[in-house]
C-alpha cells in the first residue's frame, strides 16, 4: 500500500497542572520573571471577570460571556502580537485585548447594550467583537491578504471557539490562508463546549488543530492553560508569518469554568465531576505555584495585588456607570447615510414615547 499523505500534530506543554515543569523553558523565557508581569495581568482579567459578572447580577450590565479559565490562553495571544497586527476577537478574549489596549470600560460599554464600546480607543485597526459565530476568520483572513499584497510585515489573528471551528467561515479562512500562503494565525480555544454541545458530538476530528492541514497550514495544538506554551505557541506561528512562510492554526487546550454567559446554566449540561477536575487543571493556579516556587512570588505579594486590581477595576466601572447614554434615536442615526422614510418615521416615534419634544 502507498499513502498518498501522512502528518502528525505537535502537542506542546511545559508547565504541568501540579505547576512543574515538563523540560527545559524555551529560550524566549528561559527567565521565568519575564512571566511575573503577565501572571499579574491575568489576575487582573479574573478580577475584572468576577466583577464584570456581578455587576449583570445587580442588573447593572446587559448578558455578559465570562471568560474564567481562559486567562493564559488569552493573556498570551494579546501579549505575543505587535502593535501592527490586527486582532479579530469573537466576544470573550478580554485578555488579549486588554493587551492591545482595550479598556475595561469599553467592555462594559459593549456589554451594557452601548456600541460605543465597541470603538476601542487603543487598537484603531482591529476589528469589535463579533457575536455571529467565526465570521471574524474570514475578517482576518482578508486582512492577511492586505497586507501580503502591500507587502506589510503584519500578521492577522482571530479566535473561534471549538464549536466555530465547525463553520464554514473557518474553513474558508482556512483554504484562503493556504492558497494564499497568507500572515494568518487562527487560534481555536477548545473549551471543551459549544454552549451545550461537548466537543464529541460537534466533530469526529482527533485534534481541532489538524482542520488546517486540508488548507496546507501549520497546524499546532497547545495546553493552552499553561502561559508558556501559549507563548511559544504563538511566537513560532508569528515567525512563521512574518517570514512568509505562511498561516497556522494553533488549537488552545482549555475550559470553561463559567456559564458559557450569565443568560445560560452549565449545570443542565455538564457534571459536577468534570467542572471539579477542570479546576485543577486552571492556569492561574498552576502559574502560581511555579512562581512561588521559583522565589518571584508569595502570599503577601498576591493580596497586594488583588487590592491594587480590585480598586483599578472599580475605576473603570464607575467610568462605565457614569458615562451618559446616549438617545434613543442614536439607534437609528448610524444605520444610513440617506435615511429611509420609514426609518425615519420610527425615529421620531420613538423619540416621541420616550417624552422628550
Amino acid at each position: 500500500m502507498s499513502l498518498a499523505a501522512s502528518f502528525e500534530i505537535e502537542y506542546l506543554q511545559y508547565l504541568k497542572p501540579d505547576g512543574t515543569l515538563t523540560g527545559p523553558l524555551p529560550p524566549a523565557v528561559a527567565d521565568a520573571a519575564t512571566l511575573l508581569p503577565l501572571f499579574k495581568r491575568m489576575l487582573f482579567v479574573r478580577t475584572f471577570d468576577t466583577k464584570a459578572i456581578a455587576l449583570q447580577r445587580t442588573g447593572k450590565l446587559g448578558t455578559y460571556a465570562a471568560c474564567l479559565g481562559h486567562e493564559a490562553t488569552h493573556v498570551g495571544i494579546g501579549a505575543s502580537m505587535r502593535p501592527e497586527d490586527v486582532f479579530a476577537p469573537s466576544y470573550r478574549e478580554y485578555g488579549a485585548q486588554f493587551e492591545r489596549g482595550v479598556r475595561p470600560r469599553e467592555v462594559l460599554l459593549y456589554w451594557g447594550g452601548d456600541e460605543r464600546g465597541n470603538d476601542f480607543e487603543g487598537p484603531r485597526g482591529d476589528y469589535p467583537w463579533c457575536v455571529p459565530i467565526s465570521t471574524q476568520c474570514l475578517m482576518a483572513s482578508g486582512a492577511a491578504l492586505a497586507f501580503k499584497l502591500r507587502g506589510e510585515a503584519r500578521v492577522a489573528v482571530a479566535t473561534c471557539g471549538d464549536g466555530g471551528s465547525s463553520k464554514t467561515d473557518f474553513y474558508a479562512a482556512v483554504n484562503s490562508a493556504g492558497a494564499y500562503s497568507l500572515p494568518l494565525v487562527l487560534c481555536v480555544i477548545n473549551n471543551g463546549w459549544a454552549i451545550s454541545v461537548p466537543r464529541k458530538a460537534q466533530t469526529g476530528a482527533q485534534t481541532l488543530a489538524q482542520k488546517g492541514l486540508a488548507g496546507g497550514l501549520h497546524c499546532l495544538q497547545v495546553d493552552g492553560n499553561d502561559l508558556v506554551a501559549v507563548l511559544e505557541a504563538m511566537r513560532r506561528a508569528h515567525e512563521r508569518a512574518r517570514a512568509g512562510e505562511g498561516g497556522s492554526v494553533v488549537e488552545f487546550l482549555t475550559y470553561r469554568l463559567h456559564d458559557h454567559t450569565t443568560a445560560d446554566d452549565a449545570r443542565r449540561y455538564r457534571g459536577e465531576d468534570e467542572v471539579k477536575a477542570a479546576w485543577e487543571k486552571e492556569p492561574f493556579l498552576r502559574l502560581r505555584k511555579f512562581l512561588t516556587e521559583a522565589g518571584l512570588w508569595d502570599q503577601a505579594q498576591e493580596d497586594a495585588w488583588i487590592e491594587d486590581c480590585g480598586k483599578r477595576v472599580d475605576l473603570e466601572i464607575n467610568a462605565y456607570l457614569e458615562t451618559p447614554v446616549q438617545p434613543v434615536e442614536a439607534m437609528f442615526d448610524y444605520l444610513y447615510a440617506d435615511m429611509p422614510a420609514d426609518v425615519m418615521a420610527q425615529r421620531e416615534q420613538a423619540i416621541a414615547q420616550e417624552g422628550r419634544a
